[in-house]
């Protein structure tokens, strides 16, 4: 079945922020999480730095709905320029109030609320933030 996941790239966070959002979500990894000490070396390719080994090179986490979140770190050692932006939000579509509002309070806590959650003329209650991790989040309950 096809479908449709998120890919965030962090500089040397990418752990830290998944096991947030699995303590905030209460799934597990899918898969494993692997490293880039876990690549085989290619003949001609430069080894990898020791401080560079232990960061996460693959890592998937289901949220809601059936969406999976899946990151990597990003070091400059690696050839990675990596540009945090306003061009990407994770829109979450959630079933109740209650549920919108853990959500909410969970991924804005030690971040930034960009719009406190509110129900908004077009029928939803909705807010929105920017995580500690510098992940832009959106929130959507119909009302």
């Amino acid at each position: 079945m096809a479908s449709v996941s998120t890919y965030l790239n962090f500089k040397r966070e990418t752990e830290s922020a998944f096991n947030f959002y699995k303590k905030v979500f209460g799934t597990e990894f899918i898969g494993g999480v692997y490293r880039f000490s876990d690549m085989p070396s290619e003949e001609g390719a430069p080894p990898i730095a020791d401080e560079d080994k232990d960061l996460i090179m693959n890592i998937t986490l289901p949220i809601v709905g059936g969406h999976l979140l899946m990151g990597t770190d990003a070091p400059e050692s690696m050839g990675f320029q990596l540009v945090q932006g306003n061009n990407v939000h994770i829109s979450l579509h959630l079933d109740s109030k209650k549920e919108t509002e853990y959500f909410f309070r969970e991924l804005s806590n030690e971040g930034v609320v960009s719009m406190d959650l509110n129900e908004m003329f077009w029928g939803e209650y909705y807010g929105s933030c920017t995580d500690k991790f510098g992940v832009q989040w959106m929130f959507h309950c119909p009302l």
